[in-house]
């Protein structure tokens, strides 16, 4: 019987090595302008629902929103790193690849876009009810 060349860590130990992973990743997508700037948007986003006296409720769904858009530019930023590597040179299906990683970003921040258009002119214009 050979021995695997990789052995998988359980229990406490598989979640401290799964946390240490995750914040690799953080710290890698952060080196991203994209990210930031989505960072930012964020922030001011929170702001902007405080600010207008959003309830719990709303703030918590574009909490939900904004990490569906972070999670998507990590994965945009994933397929780019991986395209880039496997195939350095001009190709139409890395092109695809990552435009369609593109698209998926731009989706979720179109729905963060309208659901703060949709809370923050049901409370600028209509008040809170």
């Amino acid at each position: 019987m050979t021995k695997p060349a990789v052995t998988k860590e359980t229990g406490l130990r598989h979640f401290i090595a799964a946390a240490s992973y995750s914040w690799a990743g953080f710290l890698r997508v952060l080196k991203e302008a994209a990210f930031r700037q989505e960072l930012g948007f964020f922030v001011v986003s929170i702001a902007a629902l405080a600010l207008v006296g959003a309830t719990a409720g709303e703030i918590v769904v574009a909490v939900i929103l904004f990490l569906g858009l972070f999670s998507m530019e990590a994965m945009n930023t994933a397929v780019e790193e991986v395209i880039d590597r496997i195939s350095p040179e001009i190709s139409i299906v890395g092109k695809h690849a990552k435009d369609l990683g593109s698209f998926a970003v731009t989706c979720m921040i179109a729905a963060c876009c309208l659901y703060l258009g949709f809370v923050l002119g049901k409370h600028l214009f209509f008040g809170s009810g």
